[in-house]
């Protein structure tokens, strides 16, 4: 595996160590435009690549105690549909129509990085208050609660998306369950890399026969990955959530402008 992949592979650990999501951001664009791989079968390894790294991140995080099992069983169960559904629909639509969904992506996952932070954060016991300051909906208080409900339906939704355009989804994820099941952000970012790792699953799996994947380059991209996720993971203590942020957004703006260029061109 040459330089270029190993540097593609510890930035794409590191942005899922840091946030939780933007994996596949980072390495659908490296497979692509570094290493020349064709367009469906970089979306497909990218979705392979994060469904192992975030298993284990996941994993490290329910240890800590950083994982809601039941939203995470619900979000993931729908959202693993979604995605088989979304790859398979990628696999019959014209790439640079994927390019281009992708960079739209791209560009509202900066957006939203960009924007000053509304979500909810926990109070006391008798429910919770958003971070503007209003009054926030009671918490999930089962599997058939009305806020379940929604994320099933959000599961779907972002399942889709994942599975079309080689996106985790963990960028719409985290912010969904703060505002749906009145987590607190640690556990949103840890439930969210489990609920990815269902869905990328999915979606690879929805790949796997239509595109010609290189596992030689996958394994050794994914095993990078996965060692540059515990470093993020620790640089995340070190630095301001919002300068990383805000980094990233640029950088994700960036890249969509050149997906974008790239496609019309």
């Amino acid at each position: 595996m040459g330089i270029l992949a190993i540097l593609a592979g510890l930035a794409t650990g590191i942005v899922l160590g840091l946030f939780g999501s933007g994996g596949s951001i980072i390495a659908t664009p490296a497979l692509l435009y570094l290493l020349d791989v064709e367009p469906k079968s970089a979306i497909a390894m990218s979705l392979g690549i994060v469904a192992v790294t975030a298993t284990i991140a996941a994993l490290d995080n329910w240890k800590r105690g950083n994982v809601d099992v039941s939203v995470a069983a619900v979000f993931g169960l729908f959202g693993v549909a979604g995605t088989y559904a979304g790859a398979r629909l990628g696999v019959a639509t014209p790439v640079v129509i994927q390019l281009v969904v992708f960079a739209l992506v791209m560009y509202a996952a900066a957006w939203r990085m960009l924007k000053p932070a509304r979500l909810a954060v926990p109070a006391s016991a008798g429910g919770s208050v958003s971070a503007s300051g209003g009054a926030a909906a009671l918490p999930c208080s089962g599997l058939f609660s009305p806020c379940m409900a929604h994320m099933a339906l959000h599961g779907i939704g972002v399942g889709v998306l994942t599975g079309f355009v080689g996106v985790g989804g963990g960028f719409l994820i985290v912010p969904a369950l703060v505002l749906l099941s009145r987590i607190p952000m640690k556990v949103a970012v840890g439930t969210s890399l489990a609920i990815v790792a269902a869905k990328s699953y999915a979606g690879f799996a929805g790949y796997m026969g239509a595109v010609p994947i290189d596992w030689a380059l996958m394994g050794g991209f994914t095993a990078v990955t996965v060692a540059a996720s515990f470093a993020g993971t620790r640089i995340a203590h070190r630095f301001s959530q919002d300068t990383l942020k805000r980094a990233f957004a640029v950088f994700l703006l960036f890249v969509a402008s050149y997906i974008l260029l790239q496609s019309i061109s």
